[in-house]
């Protein structure tokens, strides 16, 4: 709702809810003669509690609970939980290991990345409130979102069992593997997709994103040797590189009025995460045909434009097929060893191990205390979207003021589009 009054400057913005993201945000906004009196970005869930609900339970079922944070991003939080544990325990997984879960996780990357651009953004940028009209408009669009998360959980059946709540996924690595027979047909369907990326790619191009920038501090998971997600250490674009145990110095978390999410800072009054604090830290890392589209998008490091995290999940999108038909080569060449995991034999101990991995919203970290029991004493999860709040928060205070002239719907269509840039996951950041 918004309401205009020009002869006194009054615009007045209440958005309850904000659509096409994950969970309940609300934009208030309230100017009076040509002045901001109040401008938040809200969020009124109620919190939820999985931290305490996992306290007592045993190693053996914390990942397969933990998943359950988040319908889109569950492999991510069933990793970063198995990275946890395995740091507790010095569980060191093997190079299989290793390079399926990098397999399997490019498979939540393009499935997510897809949603968000063709579904939830596309429409804003083709004149609709939803992707339903599209199938009419646009029909290309939706056919084409349609393959590619077909594709994606297609991946992550074959490695996970399935993409929302993986089964075989476990502590030490996997309770099930794939054969090279079924490596290969999936190869050969990943090298296909790329006629649908590139359609998607020239989609992307012609969209009219706005041209609104504001630098802020980059926050991302940094690997030496790759463009990192389930590896590396934490990143800063303003203070360098931080281990992963140290996450607690990045996050400082803490709790504002008016949102039942917690937001976060660092160096700055806030930090971004999420594809395009990637791009902006590890660009260089990319596979050839990903920084080609990045060229392409007219992406550039360092960008400071919150509009474009779009564009630099498209990228990601390129990156994820490429690098899992590098992924699958690697398998193919070096055979699939028989090294299936019997979950209650993993030999465990008491400590203390934190996971970090880059969930496809931005780095999230799953920290786990285990008593001598193979219990948890004390967990603690620092979400992507709780960690964006405070920057989203900024952002709208930077952008509005060059938009206060353009009238109540426009200003109100420009901060929805700007919410939904972020790809918000809002009720997994009520922790």
């Amino acid at each position: 709702m918004s309401i205009i009054n020009k002869e006194v400057r009054r615009v007045e913005i209440d958005v309850h809810h904000i659509t096409r993201v994950e969970g309940h945000g609300n934009i208030s906004l309230k100017i009076n003669d040509g002045k901001i009196e109040q401008l938040l970005w809200e969020v009124p869930e109620s919190p939820r509690f999985f931290e305490a609900m996992i306290r007592g339970v045993s190693w053996q079922h914390v990942s397969h609970i933990v998943s359950r944070i988040c319908g889109i991003c569950s492999i991510s939080h069933s990793m970063a939980s198995i990275l946890a544990t395995e740091a507790a325990f010095g569980i060191q997984p093997s190079k299989q290991t290793q390079l399926l879960r990098k397999l399997l996780y490019n498979a939540e990357l393009l499935e997510s990345h897809v949603l968000h651009s063709m579904v939830l953004v596309a429409p804003d940028m083709l004149g609709t409130d939803s992707i339903f009209p599209l199938a009419e408009t646009h029909t290309d669009v939706v056919l084409i979102a349609l393959r590619l998360k077909k594709l994606a959980y297609n991946l992550a059946e074959l490695l996970a069992g399935r993409k929302t709540h993986p089964i075989s996924l476990v502590v030490g690595g996997f309770t099930k593997l794939p054969d090279t027979g079924e490596l290969e047909k999936m190869r050969v369907k990943l090298e296909h997709a790329f006629v649908d990326i590139n359609t998607v790619v020239e989609i992307v191009r012609s969209w009219k994103l706005p041209n609104f920038n504001r630098e802020t501090e980059y926050v991302a998971l940094k690997d030496p040797v790759e463009y990192a997600f389930i590896s590396g250490q934490i990143a800063s674009s303003d203070t360098g590189v931080t281990h992963v145990e140290n996450y607690l110095e990045i996050t400082n978390e803490y709790c504002v009025p008016h949102s039942t999410a917690k937001h976060t800072r660092n160096h700055r009054d806030s930090y971004m995460v999420g594809a395009l604090s990637r791009f902006n830290l590890n660009h260089k890392q990319l596979h050839p045909r990903a920084r080609k589209t990045a060229e392409e998008l007219g992406l550039v490091a360092p960008c400071y434009n919150p509009f474009m995290i779009t564009v630099a999940q498209v990228v990601e999108i390129v990156h994820a097929l490429e690098d899992s038909m590098d992924i699958i080569d690697q398998l193919l060449k070096r055979g699939i060893e028989p090294e299936v995991v019997e979950e209650g034999k993993i030999p465990f101990r008491a400590g203390r191990g934190v996971g970090a991995v880059e969930a496809p919203r931005g780095i999230l970290f799953h920290d786990y205390t285990y008593d001598a029991d193979g219990k948890i004493k004390k967990a603690n999860c620092v979400i992507p979207t709780n960690q964006n709040h405070a920057n989203i928060q900024k952002d709208m205070e930077a952008l509005v003021p060059l938009i206060m002239d353009r009238g109540g719907d426009v200003i109100r269509h420009i901060l929805e589009i700007l919410v939904r840039a972020y790809d918000p996951c809002i009720s997994c950041s009520t922790h």
